[in-house]
């Protein structure tokens, strides 16, 4: 099978929507992510310290979450595309006044809502 790798148009748009996921991260606006999440049981979220299954176990988790601390520099960010639909998205990062490197990896699916995080994980090494 053979797929259309890194579409410009597609490319785009999930570059778009990483970007502003991006900005409501660091800037805790937890509406814009909750909204960038999948709403579905089968959405799931792996973090540092939590294990999420659900869009509503994911929602409880942001609006419990410190709105301090969560700046951070993108040392490397990889966004693929796969044909009209899929995508990931994978960066590694460190934290404002930390050494350490974490890592963190997203899958997109086209929805009709829009662009949506299926899968996550963030982790550090």
């Amino acid at each position: 099978m053979d797929y259309a790798i890194n579409l410009p148009e597609v490319l785009a748009e999930v570059k778009a929507v990483f970007d502003r996921y991006e900005d409501a991260l660091v800037n805790n606006r937890v509406e814009v992510l909750d909204e960038l999440f999948w709403n579905s049981p089968h959405t799931l979220r792996y973090g540092a310290t939590e294990n999420l299954y659900g869009f509503d176990a994911i929602q409880a988790f942001r609006a419990g979450r410190p709105a301090q601390g969560l700046q951070r520099q993108l040392l490397k960010t990889v966004i693929t595309t796969y044909g009209q639909d899929f995508a990931t998205a994978n960066v590694e990062f460190q934290r404002e006044g930390s050494s350490k490197t974490g890592r963190q990896s997203q899958t997109w699916l086209r929805t009709p809502e829009g662009w949506r995080v299926v899968a996550a994980h963030v982790s550090l090494l």
